[in-house]
């Protein structure tokens, strides 16, 4: 956002989900997040609009406990000069919860999904009593299309605006506009296709990056290893190392790693961001929530948390940050189902790449071993939910933050846009500078070889889960970087000889013993560090059981 000199603040308020970001986005033209999902934004962000400044706020929720509904209401209490967004189809409830939050502030009611209600002259009698009633402008919109007409009426209330004088009103709409059920409502197979969406912006993910990177690949590396012969050539070794080192086979340094942030990260995110956009966008993924919301709960989840768990697909840090939306009951379950269960665009593509390698070298079908994997790391990240989840949060009685059931509408492009933007922009502000210490910090350490001690020392434990000692460094490089998977394979096979099983043990092992340090960051950023440690600890005792089982077990059935 550019600074205006002497622009005036307005601070957007609302519950959540009444548009307050797609409002923003249509007055100014400025890229706000719009998604039609239940917590999105999480985070205060500020817009120009001529000479005005927007301030956007996460929704409100009253009756919760979130750290966006604190965020919100910690910037109420700092502002005299408020936008108040209310929902149409829902005035009354709106109202009621919002207007003791405004009360003798100076502003004006914004009222949007103004296209849901029937117009006329009676509609609009009601809109003009309460105003009266509150002292404020009422101005209904359609927040995706504002007309000139409306947008000057806007511009006009913002700049007289006129105090809120009523925390209560006795003019009721009586409006409640719910939207048609769908497939996604019925009672047996709306939570089976519920499921089958979820799934699917990972799977079309992974098939689509694996094929982009086939084609960039070949590209990508006939530029990186000019650069890497030069950095070797003409810098001094201590300098080189930290951009072209190397263990064994694999290489760490920035310009080793570096392309495989083009080559498999950024598709992989760039992907599954403009796919959970659509879902996001025309509220499909908030029917999903809803339907799944019954299947969740005994997992310690609501079923508003599940996208924030689907997102970590794509990347873990955003992901993350977006449990800020949760409620606080349930937020620490959804960030160990993101750390334990969800394959980031890291170590999904080099899990997947040395399961390919092995099923070519153990000829197995190349489809069996990932599902096999993917089954299991399901599978053990809800046995592990269960068993760590609080028991306030799987309680009957606890109910939540239960997903209500939203309108359908079609995205626009650049709605889709601005939602993937979202995540692409924390990837790329967030994870890779992170990334980049990370490259630079491994180094190091294999440099005074703390790596190889740690691998000697630790691979005589491997024995445990039936895999050889030279394993140790892959799970270690894993831990700091999900990449280092890629260490279980060279070339087209495997760099160390191994069994179907020992290596969906291994991937697993190295996949889901801890969080990688970016996750790891973010977690103790976002909680605290001792909350980080907890969340960590008890990830790596279950991983290490886990682990075990699918080897020993997995042994006797093979």
């Amino acid at each position: 956002m550019i600074a205006v000199k002497g622009a005036k603040t307005f601070l957007v308020v609302g519950r959540e989900s009444v548009g307050k970001s797609q409002l923003i986005s249509t007055l100014s033209g400025s890229h706000a997040g719009e998604a039609n999902f239940r917590g999105s934004t999480v985070c205060v962000e500020r817009y120009a609009w001529q000479d005005r400044i927007l301030i956007d706020t996460p929704g409100i929720h009253r009756k919760s406990d979130t750290d966006t509904t604190r965020i919100a209401l910690e910037s109420l209490n700092g502002e005299d000069v408020v936008i108040l967004v209310v929902q149409a189809t829902s005035l009354d409830e709106d109202l009621l919860e919002m207007l003791p939050l405004v009360q003798g502030k100076n502003g004006l009611v914004i009222v949007t999904f103004w296209d849901k209600v029937q117009p006329g002259k009676t509609a609009l009698e009601v809109i003009e009593r309460l105003s009266k009633g509150t002292g404020v402008d009422f101005i209904v919109v359609n927040a995706r299309s504002i007309s000139d007409a409306t947008r000057r009426r806007v511009e006009l209330a913002l700049n007289e605006p006129r105090e809120f004088i009523a925390s209560r009103l006795t003019t009721r709409t009586g409006w409640r506009i719910e939207p048609r059920p769908g497939l996604l409502e019925h009672r047996f197979f709306g939570p089976i296709i519920a499921a089958c969406l979820l799934v699917l912006p990972a799977l079309a993910t992974i098939f689509i990056a694996n094929a982009a990177a086939g084609l960039l690949h070949p590209a990508v590396d006939s530029c990186v290893q000019p650069l890497i012969a030069m950095v070797d050539t003409y810098l001094p070794s201590w300098i080189a190392f930290l951009f072209t080192g190397k263990i064994q086979d694999f290489g760490y340094g920035l310009l080793n790693m570096g392309p495989f942030l083009i080559v498999w990260a950024l598709p992989t995110v760039l992907l599954f961001a403009l796919i959970l956009a659509v879902y996001k966008s025309t509220g499909l993924v908030e029917r999903v929530n809803a339907a799944l919301h019954p299947w969740a709960r005994p997992f310690g989840l609501s079923g508003r948390d599940i996208v924030r768990v689907v997102m970590g697909f794509g990347c873990n840090v955003p992901a993350v940050i977006s449990t800020r939306a949760c409620s606080g009951c349930s937020r620490n379950t959804a960030i160990s189902a993101i750390a334990f269960g969800a394959a980031c665009s890291y170590q999904l593509p080099a899990t997947l790449a040395v399961l390919a390698a092995a099923s070519r070298v153990n000829g197995v079908n190349p489809i069996i071993m990932p599902l096999a994997f993917l089954g299991y790391l399901l599978l053990t990240t809800l046995v592990y939910l269960r068993l760590t989840a609080p028991r306030n949060a799987r309680a009957e009685l606890n109910v939540l933050m239960q997903p209500r059931r939203p309108f359908l509408q079609w995205p626009t492009a650049s709605a889709l846009w601005r939602e993937a933007w979202g995540t692409i922009r924390q990837f790329l502000t967030t994870a890779i500078p992170v990334f980049a210490l990370i490259c630079v910090a491994a180094s190091l350490l294999a440099k005074l070889g703390i790596l190889q001690i740690m691998s000697s020392c630790l691979g005589p434990l491997m024995a445990c889960f039936r895999l050889p000692a030279d394993a140790a460094l892959p799970v270690i490089l894993s831990s700091i970087r999900k990449d280092g998977i890629f260490l279980f394979a060279s070339g087209d096979g495997l760099s160390m000889p191994m069994s179907s099983i020992q290596v969906l043990t291994a991937v697993y092992l190295a996949g889901v013993l801890l969080p990688c340090l970016v996750t790891a960051w973010t977690i103790a950023r976002e909680t605290s560090i001792k909350t980080a440690i907890a969340l960590v600890s008890k990830q790596a005792a279950f991983a290490i059981g886990f682990a075990i089982l699918l080897a020993w077990f997995g042994a006797l059935l093979g």
